[in-house]
């Protein structure tokens, strides 16, 4: 799809965050949307019980940290996770290649 076509569907949605209304205005799926507004209203209830004077902006602050905190984590686990497949690949690649070699000195 090109983008201006994706410019033409965007949907505006309606949602609270911690009680406060927002409005997003987005080519993504409905079910997406809400999926993301429940984790953030999640994230941000979480922070605002454990925030000493239940600002809303420090617990929004605090909400984005704990969210960017799971995203890095899980970025490294995957670059760990890539690291070692990328690492039995080569290995595979090698043995594969050492095997063929061996192959044809037998013959």
């Amino acid at each position: 799809m090109v983008e201006s076509d994706k410019a033409h569907l965007k949907k505006t949605f309606n949602f609270t965050i911690a009680g406060v209304p927002y409005k997003l205005k987005t080519s993504h799926e409905e079910h997406t949307v809400y999926e993301l507004v429940d984790y953030v209203d999640q994230k941000v209830t979480e922070a605002l019980a454990v925030t000493k004077n239940s600002s809303f902006q420090n617990a929004a602050v605090l909400a984005a940290l704990n969210i960017a905190e799971e995203m890095i984590l899980l970025k490294q686990k995957a670059q760990a996770e890539l690291e070692k497949l990328e690492a039995k690949a080569l290995k595979l690649s090698q043995d594969l290649e050492n095997s063929k070699t061996n192959k044809a000195s037998i013959y």
